[in-house]
């Protein structure tokens, strides 16, 4: 591959698997491009990114680092990040920052499962990828089995660049139309499409090589060089945090990327501090580091990293300038451990100092827990916690341990919920109303306004929204954070004199809490993603103990091992890591990921057993002040509607309306009780009975109705066909059909139930007729909801559609395309009231039948009486 011209600055990070080799790469690319003298090792503690004595000890990158080479007519900065899925929080603030990512891949290993995950990541902060295949003097998959690997696991746009130029070509054109027209044209690909094919994320090149021997390293140097192309930026200052550090001298350094503009030392930086108080302060100093050592400069252009002194209220993923600020990370820890301090410390006095660490990683949220009396860490697994007690000890002198962890829920909602929070002691005054909704799995918080500017002032609106960003927000049954959730100020009020900043703080606090005493509060609980590793004849159990764990594992066999993976509640997980140690002596490995939350399998039992007291809770009360004669006085939540100062905003849903007029013909109804209840037997004689009411009267809708059903989802909401469920699926399934299709023949209703084949492996789908009733079964990773979106669009518009589920992610959508809903259980209750006026129907036509055969009867026993000469009423 040929050159660019003229220089260019990247910033590229280091990213893999523990154990892939990614340090020793490190070394080899700065040994080869001259930065280094020698070649330091992570097994002799002298490599050069592992700064820090935790690191030279453990043999493992805990911190992320740069350093700086120069590759042709490259700047390259180098950004090596920990390969250890405990420190993975780490690498991902570190991938906001990064113009490309190198990802190295053990040949021995292949794709692992935090490969995947960091995969995830880099497309989702859509950063261009070069893989970096290592160790390939070791036995392993061979160069097409680590192609493969790659294609099935991570794209098929991995194409290795590790062969002739001709092969590479016509390899890369199949990842691009245009790319593929260029080259059937000219029979190559020019280094510009390369290039552009890689920046969109197209094309991933593969280089081979042993870092170690520093084999493939000057091949994969010049490609580095020629395959990357600099960003551009904009003239207007812009820079990216990504990481707070001190040095050992104790100085707060903010380590930044500058992405527009330039950034000059003794210039003012104007910038919020995460609650919100803005604050202006010169840069001091400004360092450019390579390891442990620096260089000073007085300005950094784009693109440069740096280190900027006097900064003391910024934190990682903060945008400064014209940057706008970063999404909430992806990676979260899932448990949450109790500090263990020693009887002669005082957690008041320690505690400020701690939090030093959390400004550094702000996902350990270090709190003090005031109903527990406890201060409480979040972590991603036991290795943390080992080193983040070396690190107290190392930087504060206290000798401290981690309790048991405890498992950290979150909390969600079902339904929207509007509310309200009033705090008016004398002489203060707010009140905000807020809309909570229920968002999909994994979509965290969303908080934003709509509220009229005409009502409440944009300055009280931005410190509103700046108050629920700033606080974690707990839920109402463990007390547990909540999440996908958006909460949306829909109205306000201040008072021109007496309303002050921390009056909305109040009233925004006990508005959120308000409103989720309000709602039916779903508990979420966390999954791991596993990878686990066993040998072949342990595989058995292994899939056994997964399945009992709630699992449904995929299986893979490599050679003499079985690789199964699947997402598995951390509850049910326990302690099965030294498990699996005992029953395959010490040839199993497990890894485990976090990959979300899901509803709590036993929520009612998990509530009980945390036994949180909402209304307990002083610290996030759910109860109002109002004033009155001079005084405040507090309202109990409930209470808060009748006292509020503005109309709702959130108006009541009409329910759904009743069945249309047209009835079935006598005909339709005897077939319908006939399939439901068996033969109609009547009586010859009987008394006669007055007629029901008539059916009340109904306005008929415009167009069809039809109703599109969740069927799983009612199948296991319904009292009867649960129950049926757990015994026989199938013949739950069955008597759902007979049911809804009663009811369709009955209301006239067009009928469509929906059973949700995501999770059913290798499923085609499948549609048919049910007498009335269409039943649909979706394809294999098709969701209901994603069926129903569609189906409801193919629709006419003059038609009327119904969705019945109580899944608040398919209501959710239902609610986004402009259908109607109701739950399972008024569906449940639209049924009950169909077969009542279905009965009480035929009751009346089997009475008017009886009084018909009696009148014929009579008129039998007259003739025969008259032939007597009898009196004509018989005896």
């Amino acid at each position: 591959m040929g050159e660019q011209t003229g220089a260019k600055h990247i910033c590229a990070g280091l990213l893999a698997h523990v154990d892939a080799g990614k340090t020793t790469l490190s070394e080899a690319l700065l040994y080869c491009a001259g930065a280094l003298r020698r070649l330091g090792r992570v097994d002799h503690g002298d490599a050069f990114l592992d700064t820090h004595s935790l690191e030279r000890a453990r043999g493992i990158t805990i911190f992320s680092k740069q350093a700086r080479l120069t590759v042709g007519d490259t700047e390259l900065t180098l950004l090596d990040t920990p390969g250890h899925v405990d420190f993975s929080t780490e690498t991902e603030r570190t991938l906001r920052v990064l113009d490309y990512a190198i990802l190295v891949v053990s040949a021995t290993d292949g794709v692992q499962a935090h490969t995947k995950t960091l995969w995830e990541l880099l497309r989702r902060y859509q950063v261009p990828t070069i893989i970096f295949v290592n160790k390939t003097d070791l036995p392993g998959l061979g160069a097409e089995g680590v192609m493969e690997n790659l294609h099935r696991n991570l794209s098929s746009g991995c194409v290795s660049f590790s062969r002739e130029r001709e092969a590479v070509f016509e390899e890369a054109a199949l990842c691009d139309e245009a790319a593929l027209e260029e080259y059937l044209g000219t029979g190559r690909l020019r280094e510009e499409t390369l290039r552009s094919l890689i920046s969109r994320e197209k094309l991933f090149p593969c280089f081979f090589g042993s870092a170690l021997k520093l084999e493939g390293i000057e091949a994969f140097l010049r490609g580095l060089d020629c395959l990357t192309e600099a960003p551009s930026y904009p003239e207007a200052f812009a820079a990216r945090v990504y990481k707070i550090a001190r040095d050992p001298q104790g100085n707060r350094i903010t380590y930044l990327k500058v992405t527009g503009g330039a950034l000059r030392v003794r210039s003012a930086l104007s910038y919020c501090r995460r609650n919100g108080e803005p604050v202006e302060e010169k840069v001091k100093e400004l360092r450019l580091y390579s390891g442990a050592r620096f260089t000073q400069t007085e300005e950094a252009g784009p693109g440069e990293i740096c280190g900027v002194l006097g900064l003391s209220g910024t934190w990682p993923g903060q945008g400064l300038g014209a940057e706008p600020q970063g999404p909430a990370p992806v990676l979260e820890p899932v448990m949450t451990f109790r500090l263990e301090l020693p009887p002669e410390t005082d957690p008041a006095r320690l505690l400020p100092r701690l939090l030093e660490l959390s400004e550094e990683d702000p996902q350990l949220h270090i709190a003090w827990d005031t109903r527990l009396r406890e201060i409480q860490v979040r972590l991603m697994g036991r290795v943390q916690t080992e080193v983040l007690s070396a690190l107290i000890r190392e930087r504060f002198g206290v000798e401290v341990s981690f309790g048991a962890g405890r498992i950290l829920y979150r909390e969600t909602i079902a339904q929207a919920v509007e509310g309200v929070g009033h705090y008016e002691p004398l002489r203060h005054y707010a009140e905000v109303h807020l809309l909570l909704e229920p968002l999909p799995r994994g979509a965290g918080l969303v908080f934003d306004t709509a509220c009229s500017e005409d009502q409440l002032d944009r300055n009280w609106q931005r410190l509103i929204l700046t108050h629920l960003e700033e606080k974690t927000h707990l839920g109402v049954l463990t007390g547990s954070p909540i999440g996908d959730m958006k909460i949306t100020l829909v109205s306000g009020r201040a008072h021109l004199k007496h309303t002050e900043g921390g009056d909305f703080r109040q009233a925004t606090y006990r508005a959120v809490r308000q409103g989720l005493m309000q709602a039916r509060s779903i508990l979420l609980e966390p999954y791991y993603r596993v990878r686990l590793t066993v040998p072949l004849p342990q595989a058995g159990r292994a899939q056994s103990d997964l399945r009992t764990m709630g699992a449904e594992p995929d299986q893979e066999v490599q050679g003499d091992l079985a690789v199964l993976t699947g997402r598995v509640p951390v509850a049910a997980l326990g302690d099965y890591a030294a498990q699996v140690a005992a029953y395959t002596r010490g040839l199993g490995r497990l890894s485990c990921l976090p990959d979300g939350y899901e509803p709590c399998r036993n929520q009612e039992a998990v509530v009980e057993a945390l036994g949180y007291d909402p209304e307990g809770d002083l610290e996030n009360t759910p109860d109002s002040v109002f004033c009155a004669h001079g005084a405040g006085f507090a309202v109990k939540w409930r209470d808060v509607p009748r006292y509020m100062h503005l109309e709702p905003a959130l108006k009541v849903r009409p329910a759904p309306p009743p069945a249309p007029s047209r009835g079935p013909s006598q005909e339709e109804l005897e077939k319908i009780m006939e399939r439901e209840f068996g033969p109609i037997r009547r009586p010859l004689y009987g008394a006669p009975r007055a007629a029901p009411p008539e059916r009340p009267a109904m306005e008929a809708p415009r167009g069809k109705e039809y109703l599109i059903v969740d069927g799983y989802n009612v199948l296991f909401a319904w009292d009867g066909l649960q129950d049926l469920a757990k015994e026989d699926l199938e013949a739950a399934r069955e008597r759902l059909m007979d049911i809804l299709s009663n009811y369709s023949a009955y209301t006239h209703r067009e009928v469509v139930l929906v059973f949700d084949g995501y999770k059913v492996r290798g499923s085609r789908g499948e549609r048919f007729l049910r007498n009335n009733l269409l039943v649909v079964y979706t394809r294999e990773n098709e969701t209901a909801d994603a069926y129903i979106e569609a189906l409801a669009g193919s629709i006419g518009k003059n038609d009327r559609v119904w969705v019945a589920t109580s899944d608040s992610l398919i209501q959710l959508s239902a609610f986004r395309s402009g259908l109607l809903r109701i739950s399972a259980r008024e569906l449940q209750d639209q049924i009950q009231r169909a077969g009542a006026d279905m009965a009480a129907y035929l009751k009346h036509l089997d009475n008017t039948q009886k009084i018909k055969e009696q009148e014929e009867r009579k008129k039998e026993w007259s003739r025969i009486l008259s032939r007597l000469h009898l009196p004509s009423e018989p005896c």
